[in-house]
C-alpha cells in the first residue's frame, strides 16, 4: 500500500480509502449483505487501507454502526472520517444546517454511534442551505477541535469560491469532492484553490483532497451496459449518467479502456482508480465498495501509479469520448 501525508497534518493516509456509503443500505440495491460488507472492511484493513468514510446520512446511522463494529472486533485504530450538518427535515429532502448548536449535537451523536472519544477528521457534508455565515460554522469547529472531540475538520461538495471563504475563516485540512475520468470539475477551479502557485511560480498543496465518485458510481467498472436496470431503491435509477444518449457516450469510452486493462490483466476499476490517484492535487482516492474482491481489484491499481505512459494513453481516450 502507498500511503500520502494529509497537508497540514502529521497523519499518513493510505492513498486509497474505504466509503462506506451502501454500508447504511439505503439507495444502492439490495445485492450485498451486512456480512458482505463486514468482510470487504476487513479485507480492506489486511491490504493495509487505515481510512474509512461515512456519515450519519448513510442508512440514518446504519453504516457508522456496522464500521465501530468491525474495527472493533479487528482491534483496528483506523483513520475514521465522518461528517457532520446534513438531517432530514419533515416530510422533505435531507437539508444541511450548520448552525453551531446542530454541529455539536450532530457531532456528538457520531460519536456515540462511532463508539470514538474524538473524531479523526469532520467534514462538514454539504454547504449550508440556511444561511449561516461559513466563519460561525468554522468558529464552531475549531471549538469542537479544542475541546477534543474532533482532531481535524474539512468540508465536502464545496464550490470554489465557498471554498476560499472556508479557507479564509478556518483551518481546514481536507476538501472531499467527486473525480473521476468522467467527472472532472475539480480540474477547472477547485486544483486552483487546493494548490495555487506560491511566488516561485510552483503550486503547493494548500489543502488535502480527496476524491470520491471515482469509479462514477460504478459505471466505470464496465459492469453495467446500456439496457441495464437498476431498482427502485437504487439511487443509480435516476442517474442520467446510465441511460439515453449519455449513457452511450460514456460506456463507448468505457469500452475503450477494456483492452488497456486485459494487457495489464488489471479490472477496469483499477485503471479508473489509478487514474484518479496519479492526477495532481489527489492525496487519495476513495472506492465504495461491497464485497472483498471489489476492494482487493481496486487496491490493484496501486501498482499502475507510476505508468506515465499508460495514463497518458487513457487521457488521449479521455480527450476523445468521455464527457468533460
Amino acid at each position: 500500500m502507498e500511503y500520502r501525508e494529509l497537508p497540514g497534518t502529521n497523519i499518513r493516509l493510505s492513498v486509497i480509502g474505504f466509503g462506506c456509503w451502501a454500508a447504511g443500505g439505503q439507495h444502492w440495491g439490495n445485492d450485498a449483505s451486512q456480512d458482505d460488507f463486514r468482510a470487504a472492511i476487513s479485507q480492506a484493513l489486511a491490504l493495509g487501507i487505515n481510512w474509512f468514510d461515512t456519515a450519519p446520512l448513510y442508512g440514518h446511522g446504519q453504516a457508522d454502526t456496522l464500521l465501530a463494529d468491525v474495527l472493533r472486533t479487528e482491534h483496528s485504530d483506523a483513520f475514521v472520517v465522518t461528517k457532520v450538518g446534513v438531517r432530514n427535515a419533515e416530510g422533505s429532502r435531507p437539508v444541511s444546517d450548520l448552525s453551531p448548536a446542530h454541529i455539536v449535537s450532530d457531532t456528538e451523536a457520531s460519536l456515540k454511534r462511532l463508539r470514538l472519544e474524538t473524531i479523526p477528521l469532520l467534514l462538514v457534508h454539504w454547504p449550508c442551505d440556511f444561511g449561516t455565515p461559513i466563519c460561525e460554522s468554522m468558529t464552531a469547529l475549531e471549538s469542537l477541535k479544542l475541546s477534543g472531540k474532533i482532531r481535524h475538520y474539512g468540508v465536502c461538495n464545496y464550490p470554489p469560491v465557498l471554498l476560499e471563504q472556508v479557507l479564509q475563516c478556518g483551518n481546514p485540512v481536507a476538501l472531499q469532492t467527486p473525480y473521476s475520468m468522467i467527472r472532472r470539475e475539480f480540474e477547472q477551479q477547485l486544483r486552483d484553490v487546493c494548490m495555487p502557485k506560491g511566488a516561485d511560480g510552483w503550486p503547493r498543496q494548500k489543502i488535502g483532497v480527496l476524491a470520491y465518485e471515482t469509479l462514477c458510481r460504478g459505471l466505470l467498472t464496465g459492469k453495467y451496459g446500456p439496457d441495464h436496470r437498476f431498482g427502485a431503491n437504487d439511487l443509480r435509477a435516476h442517474d442520467g449518467r446510465f441511460s439515453g444518449d449519455w449513457a452511450r457516450k460514456n460506456l463507448t469510452f468505457v469500452d475503450s479502456l477494456r483492452p488497456i486493462a486485459n494487457k495489464l490483466n488489471v479490472s477496469l476499476a483499477a485503471l479508473a482508480v489509478g487514474w484518479v490517484c496519479q492526477m495532481p492535487g489527489v492525496t487519495a482516492a476513495l472506492v465504495g465498495v461491497k464485497r472483498p474482491e471489489q476492494i482487493r481489484e481496486c487496491v490493484k491499481s496501486i501498482n499502475l501509479i507510476s505508468f506515465t505512459e499508460l495514463w497518458h494513453a487513457i487521457d488521449r481516450r479521455i480527450r476523445r469520448y468521455a464527457s468533460p
